[in-house]
């Protein structure tokens, strides 16, 4: 280490610069040891490493960028089991080693219920019709026209986590939570267009229908429309992807991702919600006592610890950054606590991103490992003072039989070896 990197560490805590000296090999063992070199000398300083005594590819050797090839673990994966059909699946999004709070749209969550349609831009188009003065017919090109306006926010299907209700069962932060994603999202306000077509006063409803071969559709309140509901057709600067809804969807900020249509082809304005195939049978929520709530847009305060969880356990004893994601389609999160203890003793978290409403929010505590077992819990708060709830109250509220809106505590197990087990605490 040089005088400059030693004078750097010199002022930080004790048990810091032993913790930082160890991780690098001054503290016992080497680093070559620690990282698994085969050869330990041909990476290590003072040597130079094979890669700095050669030219590599030059410009537009990939026209559109793509991730290192050591990155290549980093996808979508989907659960084989879950759906009959991939056709109608699911693929989660790899929350456990995702950075920040925005989501590269190549790792955003897959839902389809018909596969994914390939739409011609130029040959697509956007009806708005029914109870309004002047029904329109728009072509991308139009819809582009009218004001743009970018957000940050998340989306999540409201099954997210549907498989726990009754007991822990998936291995892994991507498959517990991972339909979830947060993007930045462009477009022109619902608003705007309403206000150019002239909205009969009577009107309360719009019916949104995608242009796939199950022309999937849901009934939005005129509420949430003139709110800040989006027609959206860019996803984190670029054009979006033709499995987030190529050429246009609508954004619905904070509801159940199921309401935010994809390859969104009509808007019919009404006066009373449709009740379609995806608002009965579907996307209800079944009571204990055999009823059950329709219309459960928001999805509530929740959060969950992604690192340590199962694809991030722990090598060693010693000090770690454990951090993780929170979200409330009701605003802004406010607060989070983490426990180490299953729940009996919280310590307050900080927050390591910006905090915007209805977006993810990345939080984390540091902790030192002695080595024994953990019980990893986070708890978010958001601005509305909704505390995310243990199972208890939840199962007290909703029973067992629902599949949507699980949002309760979740705990990671960290296990004297390091591994990571999911497991529930009521």
């Amino acid at each position: 280490m040089d005088d400059k990197k030693t004078n750097e560490n010199k002022d930080l805590p004790i048990d810091r610069r032993r913790f930082l000296m160890g991780s690098m090999g001054l503290a016992g063992g080497t680093l070559a040891s620690q990282i698994g070199f085969a050869d330990d000398s041909a990476f290590l300083p003072p040597n130079s490493p094979p890669w700095t005594r050669s030219l590599g590819p030059g410009v537009l050797t990939n026209p559109y960028g793509r991730p290192s090839s050591f990155e290549d673990h980093v996808q979508r994966r989907s659960v084989d089991w879950l759906t009959a059909d991939r056709i109608a699946s699911i693929s989660f999004t790899p929350l456990a080693d995702l950075k920040g709070i925005v989501t590269p749209s190549g790792l955003v969550f897959e839902r389809y219920h018909a596969g994914v349609p390939d739409i011609d831009p130029t040959k697509h188009r956007l009806m708005i019709h029914g109870m309004v003065e002047r029904p329109i017919i728009l072509t991308m090109d139009d819809l582009m026209r009218f004001p743009s306006t970018s957000e940050i926010r998340f989306l999540e299907c409201p099954a997210n986590g549907g498989m726990e209700w009754r007991g822990a069962q998936m291995e892994g932060v991507q498959f517990s939570h991972g339909m979830l994603a947060c993007c930045e999202w462009t477009g022109v306000m619902l608003s705007t267009l309403l206000e150019e077509v002239g909205v009969d006063k009577k009107a309360s409803w719009i019916l949104a229908e995608g242009a796939d071969g199950s022309h999937m559709s849901r009934s939005i309140p005129m509420d949430k429309a003139l709110d800040d509901a989006m027609i959206v057709y860019a996803q984190n600067g670029e054009m979006l992807r033709p499995e987030q809804g190529y050429p246009v969807r609508l954004i619905n900020p904070g509801w159940e991702g199921n309401t935010c249509v994809k390859w969104l082809r009509r808007l019919e304005i009404g006066d009373k919600p449709w009740h379609h195939r995806e608002e009965t049978s579907k996307y209800t929520d079944l009571l204990a006592d055999g009823t059950s709530r329709e219309f459960t847009y928001v999805q509530e305060c929740n959060s969950v610890v992604t690192s340590p969880s199962p694809e991030k356990p722990w090598q060693r004893k010693g000090k770690y950054w454990v951090e993780g994601l929170a979200w409330s389609g009701n605003g802004r999160v406010r607060h989070v606590d983490v426990s180490f203890d299953g729940g009996v003793n919280w310590r307050e978290a900080r927050f390591s991103s910006v905090v915007l409403p209805k977006s993810l929010t990345r939080f984390g505590v540091e902790f030192d490992w002695d080595g024994s077992p953990q019980m990893i819990q986070s708890r978010a708060v958001d601005e509305t003072g909704y505390v995310q709830p243990t199972y208890t109250q939840l199962r007290a509220a909703r029973g067992t039989n629902s599949v949507y809106h699980k949002n309760a505590i979740h705990t990671w197990k960290v296990n004297a070896d390091g591994s990571v087990s999911n497991v529930q605490i009521t």
